[in-house]
């Protein structure tokens, strides 16, 4: 039995595994905390072809590490939503986001023709107790 096809398989497999995980993990470690609910889906692992789209704190709106505005990100939206009816849409908005900054993007969506659209939260049980003096 020949040992080199297997190790180039195998090696071939690794770094599939590894740029995949990477890709995955790329919007999941921005300067977005999310806030925790106790009710919710667990979803460890994304479908393909949800758009992931960040709010941070200030009001950016990040989408495969792009920072957009309303206008970039309803154009963007709006042709994927011409070629996939049933686009999914995660906003993960930062707990310290304000409020209006994450109806802003919801709405944008919505122009966009998007409807499939989720809001991310962590488990309560993530959260680290708060600080006492």
């Amino acid at each position: 039995m020949q040992l080199a096809p297997l190790v180039d398989v195998l090696f071939l497999l690794v770094i599939f595994f590894a740029v995949t995980w990477q890709a995955g993990q790329q919007e999941k470690l921005m300067d977005v905390s999310v806030p925790a609910a106790e009710e919710g889906k667990d979803r460890k692992a994304t479908s393909v072809g949800e758009i992931i789209v960040n709010v941070k704190n200030d009001g950016a709106i990040v989408v495969n590490g792009q920072t957009l505005n309303t206008d970039e990100l309803l154009a963007k939206l709006h042709n994927i939503a011409s070629v996939f009816k049933d686009q999914a849409v995660i906003i993960r908005g930062d707990v310290d986001t304000p409020y209006d900054k994450i109806i802003k993007v919801l709405d944008t969506c919505q122009k966009a023709g998007i409807w499939n659209i989720a809001f991310a939260t962590r488990d309560p049980k993530d959260v680290p107790a708060p600080a006492t003096k």
